[in-house]
């Protein structure tokens, strides 16, 4: 199955990285894809990462290396021409650029965010996806 990830989910796994989220997210049932932009969202959230996970700085970008090495990386420039159709459709400013790359991909979107469900992309919540699987 093809779905483009959300930062939350990223977050998800780091936060716990022995949880069902993390071994939903590294089975091989999915190829995963993201705009380069979820690293900067990430990012943003490091020391609540830190805090919440209770893990060191280094053990933190070992994760997120390992987490990044699993997903495909899009560059904004290959589905810009989405931008503005997921912007009538993406009640978050944030989430955009991830509508956006699903509608280019024409996959759906695993994201924790359930106000992001829509008629144009399919938004799957971790609790759905391990529902399937």
């Amino acid at each position: 199955m093809e779905l483009v990830v959300d930062a939350n989910v990223i977050i998800s796994i780091l936060v716990s990285p022995s949880g069902k989220t993390c071994e939903l997210f590294f089975s091989d049932k999915f190829k995963l894809y993201a705009p380069e932009y979820l690293l900067e969202e990430v990012k943003k959230h490091k020391l609540e990462i830190l805090e919440k996970s209770k893990i060191s700085n280094e053990d933190l970008d070992i994760l997120l290396i390992l987490a990044s090495s699993n997903i495909e990386f899009i560059p904004f420039i290959e589905f810009r021409e989405f931008i503005s159709e997921a912007s009538k459709i993406c009640p978050d400013p944030n989430d955009i650029e991830y509508i956006a790359l699903a509608l280019k991909l024409k996959c759906s979107f695993w994201s924790n965010d359930k106000k992001l469900k829509n008629e144009f992309v399919k938004v799957f919540t971790t609790s759905e996806i391990l529902k399937m699987f």
